[in-house]
């Protein structure tokens, strides 16, 4: 998945793998010829922890998982970008994604999710987006406006305390200008 900017580059199961036992992304990147100047999903950061012993357990869901987001000129990862899981039984994905401070306010967050939602959008079975987040999260919360996401409720996260839950139709994801078809 590429735009202008970007390109999201998939971790393959086994990559995947690999990068949460040596928490080193070195032979890794260098198959995919880019650079991880900030140590991207490295030292058990990110979503790894969570997405390992889903993929050992059922390798075919890691089409769902984590994509590093790639920056197009410099081929410098910038961040990464996953669903949680696999749709449920409403046809809900939530996704969860981080951007290096280095690169906050450029619009790589909007282009990212665009991207992935865009992907998703043409998946059999999917047919709500979600986006939870910090109340105190002001810039995550803006980002989701963005898309004209509903705020649907609140939860109580055991690691991440408090978060706001915002959902989107696929069907409405698909008549904004952010859709992106993938045919």
């Amino acid at each position: 998945m590429q735009s202008e900017r970007l390109e999201l580059i998939h971790i393959q199961a086994d990559e995947l793998i690999e990068l949460f036992e040596t928490e080193s992304s070195s032979q890794i990147i260098a198959r995919h010829q880019i650079t991880n100047p900030f140590g991207m999903l490295e030292n058990g950061e990110g979503p790894l922890r969570w997405r390992v012993p889903q993929v050992r357990k059922d390798p075919a869901v890691n089409i769902w998982f984590v994509r590093w987001i790639v920056l197009r000129a410099t081929r410098e990862i910038i961040g990464s970008i996953s669903f949680h899981g696999v749709p449920d039984e409403r046809g809900m994905v939530e996704i969860g994604l981080g951007i290096h401070e280095s690169h906050h306010n450029q619009g790589f967050g909007a282009e990212a999710l665009s991207l992935m939602w865009s992907w998703a959008a043409e998946r059999s079975g999917v047919s709500v987006f979600r986006y939870t987040v910090s109340p105190t999260n002001l810039a995550s919360i803006a980002l989701v406006n963005k898309f004209d996401f509903a705020l649907v409720g609140e939860q109580m996260d055991e690691e991440d305390g408090l978060e706001l839950i915002f959902e989107l139709s696929v069907e409405q994801f698909r008549s904004s200008r952010w859709f992106r078809s993938q045919s």
